[in-house]
């Protein structure tokens, strides 16, 4: 899908290397088969694009799924889930050397992973809801705003930007969850009762199947939806994540 990016191995054909000969140019480096793909394979590669992306668990396939967050231009993506997904997600943002700033509520939640991050300019930071301050992002410097601000967020200070995406935690739906759903790039959805799902299905467009689907996503499942793309993923925890996070629950 367009929010992310699965990575396949491809081995293409190498051909016979042919001996070559350089004057003035020192001794000559080892000698490997050129690698060539014929155009009829390249319909099956799947390239990773660049490194602007947070793996966040694997596909129906079993291959890595990749969101996307670094990215030159304003990135908006509102995840209707639980704390805990929200948290992986911002732990591997930081392992990719993105700034994350918390504003939230509920500092209490978030202070054993900002502390065993690190905080300053090269990790976690924690704020109030309302007290983000500017955070001069850069493509040296990406930043991800993770907003935990309960069920009916306020307005964000500080909005996406160039190398700056902000993701937004809904617990479950509310009035403004319609809201955050149009302006948003890229939606998560985990387990939601049959009600939200329909809701959901129809402000997303979801096909009938995804939507009876929804209430049954067992813990650390999410459903991407960007544009007419949707995947599955199962986030699967490091042994580290579940010693600071514990395993994946919709519920916290």
């Amino acid at each position: 899908m367009g929010a992310y990016d699965s990575l396949s191995a491809a081995e293409p054909p190498a051909s016979q290397p042919r001996a070559r000969w350089r004057t003035g140019w020192g001794l000559l480096g080892p000698r490997h088969g050129r690698h060539v793909v014929s155009a009829e394979q390249l319909d099956g590669l799947a390239l990773p694009i660049g490194d602007d992306g947070v793996v966040i668990g694997v596909d129906t396939e079993g291959q890595p799924a990749v969101l996307g967050l670094h990215r030159p231009t304003p990135h908006d993506v509102l995840l209707i889930g639980g704390l805990w997904t929200a948290q992986v997600l911002a732990l591997r943002a930081a392992a990719t050397g993105a700034r994350v700033a918390v504003e939230t509520g509920r500092a209490q939640a978030w202070a054993q992973m900002v502390q065993a991050v690190g905080g300053g300019q090269s990790g976690m930071t924690l704020h109030d809801v309302g007290r983000v301050p500017p955070q001069g992002a850069s493509a040296g410097t990406p930043v991800v705003v993770v907003r935990d601000c309960g069920m009916r967020p306020p307005r964000g200070r500080v909005a996406p930007g160039p190398w700056q995406s902000v993701v937004t935690l809904l617990p479950y739906l509310s009035p403004v969850a319609p809201r955050l759903i149009r302006q948003a790039r890229l939606v998560g959805v985990q387990r939601v009762s049959p009600d939200e799902a329909a809701e959901i299905g129809r402000d997303l467009g979801l096909p009938r199947g995804d939507v009876e689907a929804l209430p049954g996503l067992q813990d650390g499942v999410t459903l991407w939806c960007a544009d007419r793309d949707r995947q599955y993923v199962m986030t699967d925890p490091t042994d580290a994540e579940i010693g600071l996070l514990g395993t994946p629950r919709r519920i916290d």
